[in-house]
């Protein structure tokens, strides 16, 4: 079977269990911006330096396609999801957010009032994911005032957007790149 299907050629798409949508529903918008997140926290990625930074994101990642997935289903085959017993978010992932932030934020690290991103390319690149985030997550919350959406998503990407903003100050900090 091809990737290049045709179903979406006149700008509807399946959500999981196929039910179709037009391509800019909000819930279509949401699950895409997760996406691009995950994108963006690939390149964050190839570019980081450190190993903690480049381990921590992979997981991040590996989680944001369950994120994903949750946000694919319509409110009406939730139960469906949830009975095939696909990965969702699970409020310890929430923890382990909250535990790397404590972490990090044990190291010293230097930056004068709102730090402005490009002190280095690793460091960029992560303010270019929390910017992703920040936009998914403002999504996220618009779709959960007209469906069901778990709070612990919204609560997850909020975390992950200071943890990355956080990790690049740490990223300047540890290479030694000044902050702007």
């Amino acid at each position: 079977m091809s990737i290049a299907t045709r179903t979406g050629d006149m700008g509807k798409t399946s959500l999981m269990y196929g039910r179709r949508v037009d391509k800019f529903d909000l819930r279509v918008e949401t699950y895409g911006t997760v996406d691009e997140l995950n994108a963006a926290l690939g390149m964050a990625r190839a570019q980081a330096e450190l190993p903690l930074i480049k381990e921590e994101l992979l997981l991040i990642q590996k989680q944001l396609v369950a994120l994903m997935g949750e946000l694919a289903v319509a409110p009406q085959d939730a139960e469906r999801y949830a009975k095939d017993k696909y990965p969702k978010l699970q409020p310890e992932m929430l923890q382990h957010l909250d535990d790397l932030v404590a972490r990090i934020e044990k190291e010293k690290i230097t930056f004068d009032g709102w730090a402005t991103p490009g002190a280095s390319v690793a460091s960029a690149a992560l303010d270019v994911a929390r910017t992703t985030c920040r936009r998914a997550e403002r999504l996220v919350t618009q779709l959960a005032t007209s469906n069901e959406v778990d709070l612990l998503v919204i609560k997850y990407l909020n975390r992950l957007s200071d943890l990355l903003w956080l990790m690049a100050r740490y990223t300047e900090t540890q290479l030694g790149a000044p902050p702007a």
